[in-house]
Order: C-alpha cells, then sequence, then structure tokens
C-alpha cells in the first residue's frame, strides 16, 4: 500500500494551493486545540496509530465520501479531518507525520485523529461496516508488525475538537531544518509560478489594447 505521503502530487498545484492555506491562515481567527469547546470532541490518537492511519487516510475518506448511513456528527468531522488536512499543508511537509519535533507534527496528529474517529464510526454503519473493518484489521495488523501501538508522543494523549483548528507551529519552522527546507524550495517555486504566469498573461494583456 502506497502511503500518501509519497503519492505524486503536481507541483504547481501545490504552490497555489498551499499559498491559499497560507494566506487563510494568516487572516484566520483561531488558535490550537484548546480552544472553543462548541465543536465535537475527537479522541486522542497515539504516535504509532497515526504513523499507520496515514498511510491509510485516503481510502477511509473516500469510503467515508461515499457513505450513505451518515448523521450530522458524522459529517461534520470528515469535514474536520479534510479542513485540517489542509492546513497541514496535505501531509507534504517532510517529517510532519513521524517526527515529534515538526512544527506540523500537532497538526498531522489532529487530521489523523479525525480520520480515526471517521473510521471507527464507519464500523457501526450497515452499509461501510464491511469495507471500513477490513481497513480497520489492515491497519491493526499493520501496527502489529510493525511494533507502533506503545509508541507515543508528547501529543498522544492530546484530544481534538471540531471547534478547533490546529494550525502548524510557525514560529518553529527556521527551527526545524527539513520543513525550512521544504517551505523554501515552495515559496521559490511559487515565485516562479507567478513570474512565469506574468510572462504568460503581458502579452494576452498588450494584444487586447
Amino acid at each position: 500500500m502506497k502511503s500518501d505521503r509519497t503519492r505524486p502530487f503536481p507541483l504547481a498545484a501545490f504552490a497555489v494551493a498551499a499559498f491559499c492555506v497560507l494566506a487563510g491562515n494568516a487572516f484566520a481567527h483561531g488558535s490550537s486545540a484548546g480552544g472553543s469547546r462548541a465543536g465535537l470532541d475527537i479522541p486522542e490518537i497515539s504516535h504509532g496509530e497515526m504513523a499507520v492511519i496515514s498511510d491509510y487516510r485516503s481510502r477511509i475518506i473516500e469510503l467515508a465520501s461515499r457513505a450513505v448511513d451518515t448523521n450530522e456528527p458524522f459529517r461534520r468531522v470528515l469535514n474536520y479531518a479534510e479542513i485540517q488536512y489542509s492546513y497541514c499543508l496535505w501531509g507534504r511537509v517532510p517529517g510532519s507525520v513521524m517526527d515529534e519535533e515538526s512544527p506540523f507534527n500537532e497538526c498531522a496528529h489532529a487530521y489523523l485523529a479525525a480520520a480515526k474517529a471517521v473510521l471507527m464510526a464507519m464500523r457501526e454503519m450497515p452499509r461501510e461496516a464491511v469495507a471500513a473493518g477490513e481497513i480497520f484489521s489492515a491497519v491493526d495488523a499493520d501496527m502489529v508488525r510493525r511494533g507502533l501501538a506503545l509508541v507515543t508522543c508528547q501529543f498522544s494523549g492530546q484530544a481534538f475538537n471540531t471547534a478547533d483548528v490546529v494550525k502548524p507551529q510557525w514560529s518553529g519552522i527556521p527551527f526545524h531544518a527539513a520543513s525550512m527546507a521544504s517551505l523554501t524550495a515552495f515559496a521559490s517555486l511559487l515565485g516562479f509560478a507567478v513570474f512565469g504566469l506574468c510572462r504568460f498573461l503581458r502579452p494576452k494583456a498588450q494584444s487586447s489594447e
């Protein structure tokens, strides 16, 4: 099974989409988990669990998006899982899942905890129970095979809430080499993309005069 983290992702699309997320982060009023309690609680996920759940996240979300026997709480948790995933830059920053010191590790815990909650809920749905059970069994087998059941980190005991978007720790990026290198490369790519777009649009603007 190929991990979400290694799946091909168009760089130009990533640059534009990530810019939109970063811009939204800059203007949105929010905080890490621990703010408003108006939403739905999401149980914590251990560091070992998230390492495996991340490999099955796409299958879980795909199954959930096709689910028929849903209710409002389920849809809210699923929506949170997808929003939180985008805030964490789609898990594309190296080390965001496995490295406890990554500025993206807490937000990775949030979207993977939500994905796990969605999977657990589908095990109780008549039409989705069989497929969800197969994914759960695969996750459980991988946990045992890789010896990750007891692996924890500083965020392993942290529960989440659908009212609280957990953002990356932006101030910690300069002190985390992998994150800094990745986002520096992204910034360069974005600059080239903007420059290329300007050059592409300039002749059209002149010809329309």
